[in-house]
C-alpha cells in the first residue's frame, strides 16, 4: 500500500522493537503496558476488530504472509499510512517476542481511556442505557476473562465492569481468547469495591451475587422474574465472591446442578447466566 512504511528488521534487538520485547513476563506486562499507555492485538484477526472499533495502532510487527492483510486494514482506517510495519521471518518474531506468534501478525495498540461506570452504563445499547451488565470480581486468569468477555458479546450482555483487582481484559492472552470482542462490549473498572454495589444501586440495578449460600434463589427463578437492570457478580475461581460482596448484593443466586458437582468454572458459569437472563 503506498505510503505505509514497511521496516525489515533482522535483529531482535533493535531499539525500535521496545514495545515488543519478552511479552512472556506477565508481571512486567501488568506494569509497563498500562504506563506505556499500549496494549498488545495478537493475530490479525484481533488487530482488524480494534481498528474497526477506532482503536489506534502505534505499530504492527508481522511474518512477511500477513503483510497483505495488514496493509489492506490500515488502507481502511484513518492515520492508517503512518503505522509503521516491522516485517520480520518466523524466528526473528520469536526471538523478539518470546513465543510462537498466533497467525503471524502482533499490533501495539494506543490505550483508549476507559470511561466512568455512569456514562458507561448509561450510554451503553446506543444509548438507550444499559439493561444486563457482568462485574468480575477479582478474576485474575486473563483466560477466563477474555472467556466472559466473549460470552458476554454473543448473548447480549450490555457492559462488563471489571473490580481494581480482575486482570486486565485487555492483556494479550484475554484480548486473543475473547477472539477481539473485547473491543465490542463497553467496559471499564469499577473502583472502590465492593464498595461499588451502591453506586450499582443508584444507577437502579439489581445486584445479583453467583455464589453457592444457604439463602440463594435458583438461577431459574431469577430468570423467570428478571428486574428491569440486573448486575450479575462472577467471583474468582476457588475463592468465590467476598463475603462483603455477598452482603451487599440484592439477591444470591445458584445455577441448578447435577451429578453431584457443586460448582462450574467462572467462564462456564457465565455463559450459564447470560444464556438465562438474556
Amino acid at each position: 500500500m503506498p505510503g505505509v512504511p514497511v521496516v525489515p528488521i533482522d535483529d531482535p534487538a533493535d531499539e525500535r522493537l521496545t514495545d515488543y520485547v519478552s511479552l512472556t513476563d506477565v508481571a512486567l506486562r501488568r506494569r509497563i503496558e498500562p504506563e506505556r499507555g499500549l496494549y498488545m492485538a495478537e493475530s490479525s484477526t484481533v488487530l482488524g476488530r480494534a481498528l474497526e472499533a477506532g482503536h489506534r495502532a502505534r505499530s504492527v510487527l508481522c511474518s512477511p504472509r500477513w503483510l497483505p492483510d495488514v496493509e489492506a486494514m490500515l488502507a481502511d482506517v484513518p492515520d492508517g499510512a503512518e503505522v509503521p510495519v516491522y516485517l520480520a521471518e518466523t524466528d526473528v518474531l520469536e526471538a523478539i517476542t518470546g513465543f510462537h506468534v498466533h497467525r503471524g501478525a502482533l499490533a501495539a495498540m494506543q490505550r483508549p481511556e476507559l470511561p466512568t461506570v455512569e456514562a458507561l452504563v448509561t450510554g451503553a445499547r446506543a444509548g438507550a442505557g444499559a439493561r444486563r451488565v457482568a462485574v468480575l470480581e477479582d478474576i485474575v486468569d486473563h483466560t477466563n476473562v477474555g472467556a466472559i468477555v466473549r460470552s458476554a458479546a454473543a448473548l447480549g450482555v450490555d457492559a462488563v465492569l471489571v473490580t481494581p483487582r480482575c486482570a486486565d481484559p485487555l492483556y494479550r492472552r484475554a484480548v486473543r481468547v475473547s477472539m477481539g470482542t473485547v473491543f465490542q462490549v463497553p467496559w471499564t473498572r469499577i473502583d472502590p469495591w465492593p464498595g461499588g454495589v451502591d453506586l450499582l444501586h443508584q444507577l437502579g440495578f439489581t445486584v445479583a451475587a453467583l455464589a453457592l449460600d444457604d439463602d440463594s434463589v435458583s438461577l431459574d427463578e431469577l430468570a423467570a422474574e428478571p428486574p428491569e437492570r440486573l448486575a450479575l457478580v462472577l467471583g474468582a475461581e476457588g475463592d468465590g465472591l467476598k463475603p462483603a460482596t455477598v452482603a451487599a448484593a440484592d439477591l444470591v443466586v445458584r445455577i441448578p446442578m447435577a451429578g453431584g458437582v457443586d460448582s462450574l468454572n467462572v467462564a462456564a458459569a457465565s455463559a450459564v447466566a447470560f444464556w438465562a437472563t438474556r
